[in-house]
């Protein structure tokens, strides 16, 4: 009964942070978290630099290209590093709050901000900033030399990274009630896949025209705030494999190539799932993780040693899979069984977004701004 109270609570909060509508409360507190089980550390990664950044109170994505991650705060501010030394590359400010993360290819980095302005920059330098009409919760897309917006109602819009120039605009109808959390925006090929409420969604990026779609999630309960299934980013690309998170209601794999299912299940996460070629990862509402077989959706193992402990969206790092909590510690586990490896503090503030895996390096940002890099053996 503990359980399935706490998961109907920490699904009311997370619709209150993530949903466009007034008047949310997230309830009484959570249980308190299980307590952790003792281990015999094992050498699976080392603390490997650290940085700092202001707060971090929206919808964090770290952007990740030609070895540099590009990070952005509460206030605006965006700064570029050395994945492998954590090295500073450039520091900026847009001069405004931000909604999302920060998307990039290496050259160009791309933020919205809450006033809803698109923000290129090149080198830390702005290259131009233009009004979208639209409220954004997840990063941009920097690829092609174009940059893509979704917007929390599901419209995506293309532009020239070069000018600003727009491209093309495609809306679709959509739910009264919508996520302003993290969707699926990314490139597969010379595919931009997106999440369209419950179906992940295959464009062509110089038209804006659908190629595929495919419903990974199918929106249950009698109202419209149970009925909430939209896809949680970022989507997991494995190969020609792309797998996502239906908020509440599944979890599944598509066929890239072919813009079909492969298989999907049902899963009353809200976060989004991490994995490898063998294992999909992701954890419930009341913070069981489960490992699906990535081939067929077959479940593998799972583990209710960190129940209640606010985890993050799971990444594998070397031969283990990583997740971090509310309290700022990252827990390694083996890949192959959920067998506890390896606890390393951060700040002790939440983990802000899904940690990154760049080569070797694990990066991690917190809440409070903390940027941390851990290295594996």
């Amino acid at each position: 009964m503990m359980g399935s109270t706490f998961a109907a609570r920490r699904r009311a909060a997370a619709l209150c942070s993530a949903l466009i509508v007034a008047g949310c409360s997230s309830g009484p507190d959570k249980p308190t978290p299980r307590p952790l089980d003792p281990l015999t550390p094992q050498n699976v990664a080392r603390p490997a630099w650290n940085q700092r950044l202001a707060n971090v109170q929206f919808p964090l994505t770290v952007g990740v290209a030609r070895g540099t991650l590009a990070v952005g705060a509460s206030d605006g501010s965006v700064l570029a590093l050395e994945a492998d030394s954590g090295r500073e590359l450039w520091r900026s400010s847009i001069g405004g709050p931000l909604s999302a993360g920060v998307g990039s290819d290496g050259r160009f980095a791309a933020v919205v901000t809450l006033s809803g302005d698109l923000v290129v920059l090149e080198a830390g330098q702005i290259k131009w900033r233009k009004a979208i009409g639209t409220r954004v919760a997840t990063a941009p897309l920097v690829a092609g030399e174009r940059v893509f917006v979704l917007g929390v109602d599901r419209t995506v819009q293309a532009f020239d990274a070069l000018d600003g120039r727009k491209l093309w605009t495609l809306q679709r109808p959509g739910d009264p009630l919508t996520l302003a959390q993290t969707g699926v925006l990314s490139a597969f090929k010379d595919t931009l896949v997106v999440g369209q409420g419950p179906r992940m969604t295959g464009v062509d990026p110089l038209a804006g025209t659908v190629r595929w779609e495919v419903p990974i999630g199918s929106p249950r309960g009698t109202n419209e705030v149970e009925r909430l299934a939209d896809l949680v980013g970022p989507a997991l690309r494995v190969g020609n494999t792309l797998c996502a998170r239906s908020f509440q209601a599944a979890v599944g794999c598509v066929d890239g190539d072919r813009g079909n299912l492969l298989w999907t299940r049902n899963g009353g996460g809200t976060d989004a799932v991490g994995g490898d070629r063998e294992f999909l990862y992701g954890a419930d509402a009341t913070d069981r993780l489960t490992a699906w077989r990535k081939d067929n959706g077959e479940v593998a193992w799972t583990s209710e040693a960190l129940l209640y402990r606010g985890l993050s969206a799971p990444v594998v790092h070397g031969g283990s899979v990583v997740v971090g909590d509310a309290e700022g510690t990252l827990h390694w586990l083996s890949r192959e069984k959920g067998e506890a490896q390896l606890r390393l503090p951060t700040d002790g503030s939440p983990v802000a977004a899904p940690p990154v895996v760049v080569g070797s390096t694990l990066f991690v940002a917190t809440r409070s701004g903390g940027l941390f890099a851990f290295r594996a053996p």
